[in-house]
């Protein structure tokens, strides 16, 4: 099981702590926040690309090639109605890609991560509202 517990701070800032691991997600000026942090679409993108990389470290590992160099680019396009990202491209970078076996083999590492399967597969989401003692 994952959690994660997200606590406000102020205007539209947040502090997520996972596992002890803290950040900061807010907005920009121009939606009424400090910038003091990613925004939830950049964190997706951040644990979608953060997902391939590992896997793509893993192929890498396995046939003992290097690491060195490894970049992942996630983009995303805003879809509406109703607004969500409709779309994402991830862009491996590899000393190896001029090789057609590795970047098959890289590609195919990528598709495995475990964000990229959720994303596929919608999962099911419940959402529970419980009340907290005021405060004094």
């Amino acid at each position: 099981m994952y959690e994660t517990n997200v606590r406000f701070l102020n205007g539209v800032s947040f502090e997520v702590d996972s596992r002890g691991h803290k950040i900061i997600c807010d907005q920009p000026a121009e939606n009424g926040g400090a910038d003091a942090g990613m925004t939830p679409p950049e964190l997706m993108l951040a644990s979608l690309g953060t997902c391939a990389g590992f896997y793509a470290v893993q192929y890498l590992k396995a046939r003992k090639l290097s690491e060195e160099g490894l970049n992942v680019r996630v983009t995303g396009e805003k879809a509406m109605n109703p607004p969500r990202i409709g779309s994402f491209r991830i862009e491996v970078e590899s000393q190896y890609a001029t090789d057609e076996r590795h970047r098959e083999g890289l590609r195919r590492a990528v598709e495995k991560c475990l964000i990229h399967h959720t994303l596929m597969h919608a999962p099911t989401i419940e959402i529970a509202i419980q009340q907290v003692p005021a405060a004094v």
